[in-house]
C-alpha cells in the first residue's frame, strides 16, 4: 500500500491505475491533469466531477475535477472512471451513445449522467482503493438550505372555514371577503406591515 501525501497525487497514480481497464477493452486513455476542485457549475449543483476537453486547455490534457465533497477512496475512483470516459471521447459526445459504448465495455451501469461501476467494476474499485491508501483528503461539507420557519399570515372565514394564505404585500388591504358567505374574513398570523 503507498501513501500519497497530496491528493492530486493519489488521484494522478489513480487515473494511471485504471487506464489499465480501458486498456483491456481497447481503449486509450489520453493524458489527464486530475484536481480536486468543484464543477464549474458550482456546489450547489450536485456534480460530483467534471471533465474538460484537450481544446479547452492551452496544454492539450483533459482535465478532470472531483468534487471535494468525496472522501470515500471508492466514491472517487468511481467517479474518475466516470471522468475518464469523458476524457477518450474528449467531452465530444455529452453523455450520448458514443459515450455509453465506452462506459458499458468498462463496467459503468445505470443512466449516463451518472453512470457508476457495476460490481465487477466496483470489486477492483476496492482493490485499487486498497492498493492505494487513504485519500489524503477531508470532505468539505455542503452547506445545507436554511428552510425558513416562516409562517404566512392567512385569512380565515369564521363560517365556513375557507382559508387563504396572504402574501404581505397585499396584507395593507385587509382581510378578503369569504366568497361563499360574503362577510370579511379574520385575520390570522402576523398581519404587521413593516
Amino acid at each position: 500500500m503507498e501513501k500519497h501525501l497530496l491528493r492530486e497525487a493519489w488521484l494522478s497514480h489513480a487515473i494511471k491505475a485504471l487506464a489499465t481497464i480501458f486498456e483491456e477493452k481497447g481503449y486509450t486513455v489520453p493524458d489527464c491533469h486530475p484536481s480536486c476542485g468543484f464543477a464549474s457549475s458550482g456546489i450547489r449543483s450536485g456534480h460530483i466531477g467534471q471533465c474538460w476537453s484537450r481544446k479547452s486547455c492551452a496544454s492539450e490534457i483533459n482535465q478532470i475535477f472531483v468534487c471535494p465533497t468525496l472522501e470515500d477512496p471508492v466514491a472517487v475512483l468511481d467517479t474518475l472512471v466516470h471522468e475518464m470516459v469523458h476524457a477518450v471521447d474528449n467531452c465530444e459526445h455529452g453523455h450520448g451513445k458514443e459515450f455509453k459504448k465506452i462506459a458499458t465495455t468498462i463496467g459503468l451501469v445505470g443512466p449516463m449522467r451518472s453512470a457508476s461501476a457495476g460490481l465487477k467494476l466496483c470489486d477492483r474499485l476496492k482493490d485499487l482503493a486498497d492498493r492505494l491508501g487513504p485519500y489524503p483528503h477531508s470532505a468539505i461539507q455542503r452547506p445545507r438550505k436554511k428552510v425558513r420557519l416562516y409562517e404566512r399570515p392567512k385569512a380565515v372565514c369564521s363560517e365556513c372555514g375557507f382559508t387563504v394564505p396572504m402574501l404581505k404585500a397585499y396584507l395593507h388591504y385587509g382581510p378578503p371577503i369569504c366568497p361563499k358567505d360574503k362577510k370579511e374574513m379574520d385575520a390570522e398570523g402576523d398581519w404587521d406591515v413593516a
